[in-house]
């Protein structure tokens, strides 16, 4: 039930930063415009990697236009009403005005979002701990992983979290301490197949979908208990 996100992707500092990484990413955010309860709003990026991240993803986004939806090419479709766009746009003005900066997008047309890069927001803003559901990711560094973590945990939300990195104990460190439904290594939140149990925590929600977890619901537990 529920399945609201805010979902994060965290980005070590060993991670190769190619074209393909940065495509996944902005499909993740994105696709869809980022109508999707998995999509990426928060991308966590290592201090040392952060310029370059920062750099290629603008270079990126500014390429792309929103455009009509029945298009194989179209990346970025319209919101669903709005209604919904205008909630959004007031929260990423809300957000200017309290520090954050605009790196990229920001202007709505109608239905239609520019896809929106944002840095320095501040953590108590709608459009940095609500679910967006629109357009927007919000860009932001860590120093040390486990910091990175906790940034994660912070949110209310808790249906799945990505973490780039090839370091093994990271990754057993990640598993442990994310408070999320699923922790998926090496790619984006956004990763989902139909019979994985999907799911979230805190205000993403209750119970799993998934072959086997939809199975299971379908069905009643028994117990037998003989005595002698």
């Amino acid at each position: 039930m529920e399945l609201g996100g805010n979902a994060a992707v965290l980005i070590d500092a060993d991670t190769v930063i190619d074209e393909a990484l940065i495509d996944r990413l902005i499909s993740a955010a994105y696709g869809h415009a980022g109508q999707v309860c998995i999509s990426v709003q928060r991308i966590l990026v290592h201090a040392d990697l952060y310029v370059e991240v920062k750099k290629k993803l603008i270079a990126k986004l500014k390429k792309i236009k929103v455009d009509d939806p029945k298009l194989n090419t179209t990346l970025v479709g319209p919101m669903i009403k709005e209604a919904e766009a205008v909630r959004l746009k007031k929260w990423i003005d809300k957000a200017e005005k309290k520090g954050a900066k605009v790196l990229t997008g920001g202007h709505l047309k109608g239905v239609l979002f520019e896809p929106t890069l944002l840095e320095n927001v501040d953590a108590k803003l709608e459009i940095y701990k609500d679910e967006a559901f629109g357009p927007i990711a919000i860009l932001e560094k860590f120093k040390e992983f486990e910091q990175g973590i906790n940034t994660i945990n912070q949110s209310r939300f808790g249906l799945q979290a990505g973490v780039y990195t090839q370091n093994l104990n990271k990754m057993l460190y990640a598993w442990d301490n994310l408070h999320v439904g699923g922790v998926i290594i090496n790619d984006v939140p956004t990763f989902r197949v139909d019979n994985m149990p999907y799911g979230g925590v805190k205000d993403s929600g209750l119970g799993r979908e998934g072959i086997h977890s939809a199975i299971r619901d379908m069905q009643e537990e028994r117990l037998l208990a003989i005595k002698q």
